[in-house]
């Protein structure tokens, strides 16, 4: 067994419901063994500004419950193509020397990285160097590969399918097709969990191109069992049949230069055009990654936070804590960093078989 007097832990990427109780776990486990936490501040930035500080039991206590981040986080920062200001601009550097002497005045001997498919990416790239590195993945999207759960989605699902029930007693009550636009940039799993929850009766994903055609016929099927309101669920990456994706804004020089959105109010328009009954679409955005996580968060974030440490201990550094068939397990970061989690064809069977519709018949 590895033995490690200093643990350095950070979060990175968007912030996501569980990633306090996440730091809590970590922390609580290396105290347990006598090992020192050192919390490094703002993602991966923090390792490059210095900005780390040691934990105590104090300050993880009364956090698993908290939304956000204690430690701060950003999906702007990468050690490895660093902006640094000059002449009112900026120019990119390598700086992951830095880091790493941060990392070393301190003592640090191994790093836990809470984060998503970015984090993951860089958290490779130190493992590379040789840092002792285990990555917890986080996201609400659910599209990180080799895991089938990320704490978050689960939260961020719950969310989805509230907001459908108070949808739906509008829109019976008006007679509308109302629609719910959630997250999940190119991966369809929020809209798919969150759509069969709530009741909706079409999902639309990214991993299936809709035809408009087949979202007002099944609109006008339900007219005609004497149901005169649908719901509809899309995702922000959802997409027409030989069309494109709905960019909200491009931001240059962000890590996420491509915002989606926009695709619900654009298919509110077409089906009120289409079938004159009143549409009206909801937007979630950012109330899906905010506030408490679930129990089932909870938990989930506190098994990978425990499993992280057991990891390091274990001498299984560059691994990836991971869900598979209910049981945690590591897999290697270089094999899943910067790889899709799309959903497979298969899970669509279900939502058929009940007669939802995905947008892909006619």
């Amino acid at each position: 067994m590895t033995q490690f007097k200093n643990v350095g832990v950070l979060t990175g990427g968007g912030d996501c419901p569980g990633l306090n109780a996440v730091i809590r776990s970590v922390a609580r486990s290396c105290f347990n063994r006598g090992i020192r936490v050192w919390g490094v501040r703002n993602g991966f930035g923090g390792l490059v500004e210095n900005d780390i500080g040691e934990m105590v039991d104090r300050d993880v206590s009364g956090i698993l419950h908290r939304g956000g981040t204690i430690l701060g986080t950003t999906n702007r920062d990468n050690p490895f193509n660093y902006a640094i200001p000059h002449d009112g601009g900026y120019i990119y550097k390598d700086m992951s020397p830095q880091a790493l002497a941060n990392l070393k005045s301190r003592g640090i001997e191994a790093l836990v990285v809470i984060g998503g498919d970015g984090s993951l990416r860089i958290a490779n790239e130190f493992t590379q160097l040789g840092l002792p590195v285990v990555a917890v993945p986080k996201t609400i999207d659910n599209d990180i590969p080799g895991t089938e759960r990320t704490f978050g989605f689960d939260t961020a699902v719950a969310c989805a399918s509230e907001a459908l029930d108070r949808l739906h007693t509008t829109a019976e009550s008006h007679h509308r097709v109302m629609l719910l636009e959630v997250m999940g940039r190119y991966a369809g799993w929020i809209a798919l969990h969150s759509g069969m929850a709530g009741g909706a009766d079409v999902i639309l994903l990214p991993e299936v191109p809709y035809k408009i055609e087949a979202v007002v016929a099944k609109i006008y099927a339900r007219k005609a069992q004497n149901k005169l309101f649908s719901l509809v669920v899309v995702a922000e990456g959802a997409f027409p049949l030989g069309g494109e994706v709905t960019v909200a804004r491009i931001v240059e020089g962000s890590a996420e230069k491509i915002r989606l959105g926009g695709v619900g109010e654009k298919l509110a328009r077409q089906i009120e055009e289409l079938t004159g009954l009143e549409s009206r679409c909801t937007v979630l955005g950012h109330l899906q990654r905010g506030g408490s996580p679930t129990a089932y968060d909870r938990i989930l974030a506190t098994r990978y936070g425990v499993a992280a440490v057991d990891a390091l201990l274990a001498g299984k550094a560059g691994t990836m804590v991971a869900l598979q068939k209910n049981r945690i397990v590591t897999v290697p970061i270089k094999e899943i960093a910067g790889q899709p989690s799309n959903v497979p064809p298969d899970a669509l069977h279900m939502g058929r078989a009940i007669g939802l519709c995905f947008g892909d018949e006619a």
